[in-house]
């Protein structure tokens, strides 16, 4: 407990850590503030809560902000959803993969691209976003309501990613992830508080039981998210003038989840459409009466299992993608290294290629467990709204950024001299676990 408040004194020692300390937690409060500033024309008394689907989903990303119809109904989700038809572009486009070779100024235009593709699909979004919202909350309803309450919420995720990009430039850590992870660390006290007491004090075993069950999963999940691969990477040494360079002995850290938690976002978008198609033909046919009722439930067995094969599919997919083996072997044979027992070029290709898909299986099977483990949480009598933080998007996401965040404050100890906050060993966060040499 000394050490603890030691840390805390030597953090708010810092200047520079402290003012941007203060400067996240002013964003964030901007931010929670504006999801419970709802539309106007709308009776928020009359707003049905969307509990379930993938409504329910974002509602749990945006913290409430969908749910209350706010100026920050989209949140931050139409960028995250232009980086990740940016991210696939680049991939199949030569265009895109020209500009992320470009360095820097490649990077500044796919990002005015992205903000360019934001706007579009906030406008498309909001329009689906206003059909959604109860008939009768609706006090105001008409052509101007509609184009008026488009714009905003247009201007609400614009003003989000402003925050984002303000947090991530004066505060600390990414400013999207942390959005993100407010959002839905924000509705974990309330979940505990009513899970304690819909348990009463004649179940309050029980309560302790899961909450121990919970420390574990996270603890598992951290353990995911730092996994890493070490391969070892000899430099040969360099005579130029009268000094040597090189000769030392690196490594290419490769995560054994390198994917994070894209594969079960892809995943949890494709599992809405066997009840969406079977709600097609439900009036006439039993099968598709049970596809609707069976794959509408997380809790169903049928559900956990397709949901599983598809993260692992998609983990394997998302690796593939984003990691090339070939360009780590072309960058390594440039800069004069070489893994130790392996000749550079093609075999270094296929020997990093194939520790990569070794560490990948395990990876992908435990991130699969860890995103079906709410279901198993229902099912052993937690609340849906309690079971969702043992595990899935919303448990990876809280563990990645608080990671990253830990790992930055750790970064500015360190650099002022001031001892590190793990006597074990430095935070790793998700910054430091890259595929690249």
């Amino acid at each position: 407990m000394k050490k603890f408040f030691s840390t805390i004194s030597n953090i708010f020692s810092i200047e520079e850590l402290r003012t941007r300390i203060l400067n996240t937690l002013g964003f964030l409060i901007i931010f929670r503030l504006g999801s419970f500033i709802t539309l106007p024309g709308i009776d928020p008394s009359k707003l049905v809560d969307n509990a379930g689907g993938i409504f329910g989903l974002l509602d749990t990303f945006l913290g409430g902000a969908f749910s209350n119809a706010s100026i920050f109904g989209l949140g931050i989700m139409p960028y995250i959803s232009a980086s990740i038809v940016l991210q696939l572009l680049t991939v199949a486009v030569p265009y895109f993969q020209k500009l992320q070779k470009e360095g820097d100024s490649g990077r500044k235009k796919i990002s005015q691209i992205t903000r360019v593709l934001t706007l579009f699909i906030c406008v498309a979004q909001s329009a689906a976003y206003l059909t959604t919202i109860s008939a009768d909350a609706i006090v105001l309803n008409g052509f101007f309501f509609r184009i008026s309450s488009m714009i905003m919420l247009t201007a609400g995720t614009v003003f989000c990613m402003w925050l984002g990009e303000k947090i991530t430039d004066k505060g600390i850590g990414n400013g999207i992830s942390m959005l993100i992870m407010i959002g839905i660390i924000s509705r974990f006290p309330a979940s505990i508080v009513a899970e304690a007491m819909s348990r009463g004090m004649s179940q309050m075993l029980f309560f302790f039981i899961e909450m121990v069950a919970l420390f574990f999963v996270v603890m598992a999940t951290v353990a995911l998210v730092q996994a890493i691969r070490r391969i070892p990477v000899q430099y040969a040494k360099q005579v130029v003038g009268n000094k040597v360079y090189g000769g030392q002995r690196q490594y290419i850290p490769l995560k054994v989840n390198s994917s994070g938690v894209m594969p079960i976002i892809f995943a949890q978008s494709l599992m809405f459409l066997p009840a969406m198609i079977g709600g097609i033909w439900a009036e006439n046919s039993d099968t598709a009466q049970w596809v609707v009722s069976t794959f509408s439930r997380v809790e169903s067995w049928q559900y956990s299992l397709l949901f599983a094969i598809l993260i692992i599919v998609f983990t394997f997919f998302y690796t593939a993608i984003t990691i090339n083996p070939t360009q780590i072997s072309d960058d390594m044979k440039r800069n004069g290294g070489f893994i130790p027992g392996i000749k550079p070029g093609k075999q270094t290709s296929e020997f990093i290629d194939g520790v990569l898909s070794r560490i990948t299986l395990p990876g992908s099977v435990f991130l699969a467990i860890i995103a079906i483990l709410p279901a198993f949480a229902i099912l052993g009598g937690v609340s849906r709204g309690f079971a969702q933080f043992y595990g899935g998007t919303s448990l990876l996401i809280m563990v990645g950024v608080i990671l990253d965040t830990l790992q930055q404050i750790e970064s500015y100890l360190l650099m002022r001299h001031y001892e590190g906050m793990m006597k074990s060993g430095r935070v790793r966060g998700r910054s430091q676990n890259t595929g690249t040499a």
